[in-house]
């Protein structure tokens, strides 16, 4: 199936003089292209991709004036995959993170029209996440609650995972605009997902970390991601369950939110209240509260329960 379909590859480019001809070599025989793009590397990746592309003719170079960063490069190269007419992109780092042997596993679920959007799972495997570096691991799992809850896709077990595949009509679909040109790239990618109804799946395989350098800072990722996933968060459930859609979760919000909050400035309030005034605060001042604050919380709940299995599924 795979020879009757156009499958592109797109590899961002920065600084991987190293690792690049290695990546390009491993990539199997019946991807039709192969979009380089370099970041405007310091480095010699300029020089060694030019050198590839001269005995590799499936190869296509596009090189950046100026550093746009890893969702930069990834969106130069989408949209040269839909200029090529590609059936389906994959996204393959230059570094040599990603083994190319699960490239066929991630094209699978999109060629049987399974999903529209593959991604790696690296956490199926409890042997490979004890390899995987410490720092990494605690930050996915934290970035992973934020993703999934401002993505919507809480089906996704590893939205950190950068190993992805998307097919065409999706790739058109989307508005890049509204896509990161930097490290948020693969989580803002797939809140625009959402959007356009895209359905995803997990592909399990195997984390992989060589003598590769990350370029990203954990501290900005700690400073950065939070508030751009509250406003995607935000953004979801004020076009989903108000704008495009009104149902059950739509009004489990409009009442459990005001209920929850209402009750919460009351207690606290008569609380503070009655501390002052050095008296015990009556029965009703306490219950209703209470009531509020639990009625509240469970209408939320409920809210959440029904979001959580409200993502895009096949029909």
């Amino acid at each position: 199936m795979s020879n009757d379909s156009n499958i592109a590859i797109v590899i961002p480019c920065f600084k991987v003089q190293d690792h690049i001809k290695e990546v390009v070599n491993t990539i199997p025989e019946y991807v039709k292209h192969i979009i380089l793009v370099n970041d405007c590397s310091t480095d010699n990746t300029a020089e060694v991709i030019e050198s590839l592309a001269q005995t590799n003719k499936k190869i296509v170079i596009i090189h950046h004036a100026v550093n746009k960063g890893v969702g930069g490069a990834m969106i130069t190269g989408f949209k040269k995959a839909i200029e090529l007419n590609a059936d389906i992109a994959v996204k393959l780092d230059g570094d040599g993170q990603m083994d190319s042997t699960y490239i066929p596993l991630l094209l699978e679920p999109i060629i049987t029209n399974k999903a529209d959007f593959t991604k790696g799972n690296r956490f199926k495997d409890h042997i490979a996440i004890r390899q995987m570096p410490m720092i990494r691991r605690i930050g996915n799992i934290g970035l992973s609650f934020l993703i999934k809850a401002a993505s919507g896709y809480w089906n996704v077990f590893d939205p950190t995972n950068g190993f992805i595949a998307i097919n065409k009509e999706t790739l058109n679909a989307l508005d890049w605009n509204r896509i990161h040109q930097r490290y948020f790239f693969e989580s803002s990618m797939l809140i625009e997902l959402y959007h356009v109804n895209a359905v995803i799946q997990d592909v399990p395989m195997k984390a992989k970390y060589g003598s590769e350098v990350s370029n990203l800072s954990v501290t900005k990722t700690l400073v950065e991601f939070p508030p751009k996933l509250l406003a995607g968060w935000a953004r979801r459930i004020l076009l989903k369950y108000f704008l495009y859609e009104f149902n059950i979760a739509s009004l489990y919000i409009i009442t459990g939110v005001p209920l929850f909050v209402c009750g919460l400035y009351y207690g606290i309030s008569n609380y503070i209240k009655y501390i002052d005034l050095k008296m015990a605060a009556p029965t009703g001042t306490v219950i209703i509260p209470t009531l509020m604050i639990t009625l509240g919380f469970q209408l939320l709940l409920a809210a959440i329960n029904f979001d959580i299995g409200n993502y895009p599924k096949k029909q």
